[in-house]
């Protein structure tokens, strides 16, 4: 039978959340309760509760532990963060988080802590990231989206390899592009007259014009 957490992380584009979860009466009830509660916030709300939050200092910090969490690396900051509003008694701690790889990490760093990352944890962290906004009441709304926007072009920017001896290179990348939609097209349309023909054997003898039986 499934584990239920009883506390589940959030990364953030503003920073990192804690959230406490409620104690299932039957644990094997429980992913059934959180897909019911997702679009409804006063189920959900009644589930899961806010606990505690940490802000990045400024957008380079939020983009190193970006950075971090995709690797699935426990950043200082996220470790000081846990260990400042994490119960003293580690061993009865059950963490819910992202990934496996983020998961592996955490328990590198915290080996007390029972940490999961499947079962009822991704529905919890849907409905979180559903009613993020009810659940950070005192961040403006336009902030969380402001904030999201703003580091997913930094993360981007970092992500894009840039090679100084290949000035061409974004232009060899785009031809190449044209030519694997060219050949997608090209396959797609003969998917599609090979489907009506089965329905209609004449379209293929009346029209080949590719646009037309698209």
């Amino acid at each position: 039978m499934s584990e239920a957490p009883n506390f589940v992380l959030y990364e953030h584009a503003l920073g990192y959340a804690l959230f406490k979860v409620k104690e299932f009466e039957d644990i094997g009830m429980a992913l059934p309760q959180v897909q019911e509660s997702i679009y409804d916030s006063k189920k959900f709300l009644g589930i899961v509760s806010f606990e505690a939050f940490d802000p990045f200092r400024n957008t380079e910090a939020a983009l190193d532990n970006c950075n971090s969490i995709s690797e699935g690396i426990c950043h200082p900051d996220l470790i000081n963060f846990l260990e400042a509003n994490l119960p003293k008694k580690k061993s009865k701690v059950t963490l819910g988080c992202v990934d496996n790889r983020l998961a592996g990490s955490l328990v590198e760093a915290f080996p007390k802590i029972n940490v999961l990352f499947t079962g009822v944890v991704p529905e919890i962290l849907r409905g979180i990231r559903f009613h993020i906004e009810k659940l950070l009441k005192d961040v403006p709304h336009f902030s969380l989206a402001k904030a999201q926007l703003s580091l997913g072009h930094s993360y981007s920017r970092s992500k894009v390899k840039f090679d100084v001896h290949r000035v061409d290179n974004m232009v060899i990348q785009s031809i190449a592009l044209l030519d694997t939609l060219d050949k997608d097209i090209n396959l797609f349309a003969m998917r599609i007259r090979e489907w009506y023909s089965f329905h209609f054997p004449e379209v293929s003898k009346k029209h080949n014009n590719k646009e037309f039986i698209a």
